[in-house]
């Protein structure tokens, strides 16, 4: 896993065992897996790990995933996860993602997330506090970089 590179964090994931579904590739729930992980992994490099959201008593929940599967991830493929953060509105957010498979370059699916934030006693939306919105570079493009191998 890489640290965050200006608007872009890039986290990696190794296909388990676990991930793979009946027709022999990584299922789609190990794809959304994935992306919360480098998510979380994403807002923990920039200051923001769950601990902090729980001493703030509040954080974010997702509202949607969308997902579209371009190539299927097997057994052992290092799946490289490009994230980044495209709007930070008032309350909720968008995070885009693209996920390559390291040894060909080969991108994977595209996808995102949109995340609302919320307090966590009460279960209502939430105004993000600017510190949190100052601390999310946004990447308002639809494509990151190429990747990286």
């Amino acid at each position: 896993m890489e640290g965050p590179n200006e608007d872009i964090f890039v986290y990696k994931h190794v296909v388990r065992p676990e991930e793979i579904d009946p027709l022999g590739h990584a299922s789609n729930v190990a794809y959304v897996q994935w992306m919360q992980d480098a998510a979380v992994a994403h807002s923990t490099a920039l200051g923001w790990p769950g601990s902090r959201y729980m001493e703030l008593g509040a954080g974010w929940v997702v509202r949607s995933h969308q997902i579209e599967y371009l190539h299927p991830a097997r057994l052992g493929d290092t799946v490289v996860i490009r994230t980044w953060v495209a709007s930070m509105e008032r309350t909720r957010s968008l995070r885009r993602y693209e996920m390559f498979r390291q040894s060909d370059g080969r991108l994977l699916a595209r996808a995102e997330t949109l995340w609302a934030f919320i307090d966590f006693a009460t279960g209502n939306v939430r105004r993000i506090p600017p510190e949190i919105a100052q601390a999310f570079p946004l990447r308002r493009s639809e494509n990151s970089r190429e990747p990286s191998t």
